[in-house]
């Protein structure tokens, strides 16, 4: 039901499911397929199911290496540090946001972004908090928290 209410949100002229919890979006005219996977996250007395982006890209070096990246600041977004958890320290300068996708990652709201290099592919997950839905039973409700346009055109630029 997620799929569908981010289907509607999101607005592509591409976007089809390949299984009940996943979809698939194609954007730039064909050029690039974005996977969207459902993701339920149990707590006491209710559950949320949040959206995750993935996109695999070919890489131009083999090597395994996992990073995350976040915004940094407490109160105001200042900028965006990425971690690296495992893999080559040489590649963490290639990660390192600037320019462009800078601009692109900075107003958006991401709960998790999460690059992984494996054998020769590139995997990137973005979890947005919008394009999800929030379904308690005490008291009985269920609502999905849209993408705005501004976060919508963030996102998609992100990608």
């Amino acid at each position: 039901m997620t799929l569908e209410h981010l289907r509607r949100n999101l607005d592509l002229v591409h976007f089809q499911r390949t299984a009940s919890t996943t979809a698939e979006a194609v954007l730039l005219d064909g050029r690039l397929r974005v996977e969207i996977v459902e993701r339920a996250e149990s707590q006491w007395l209710m559950h949320r199911v949040m959206t995750e982006f993935v996109l695999r890209l070919p890489a131009s070096r083999e090597g395994t290496a996992s990073f995350e990246l976040h915004h940094t600041g407490a109160v105001w977004r200042i900028g965006i540090r990425c971690r690296q958890r495992s893999g080559d320290p040489a590649l963490l300068a290639l990660l390192q946001p600037h320019g462009a996708l800078l601009q692109a990652l900075m107003p958006l709201d991401v709960k998790r972004l999460r690059i992984d290099l494996q054998a020769r592919q590139w995997c990137v997950r973005l979890e947005h908090m919008g394009g999800s839905e929030v379904i308690s039973r005490m008291p009985a409700f269920r609502r999905y928290i849209p993408l705005s346009p501004d976060q919508r055109s963030g996102l998609l630029a992100a990608l």
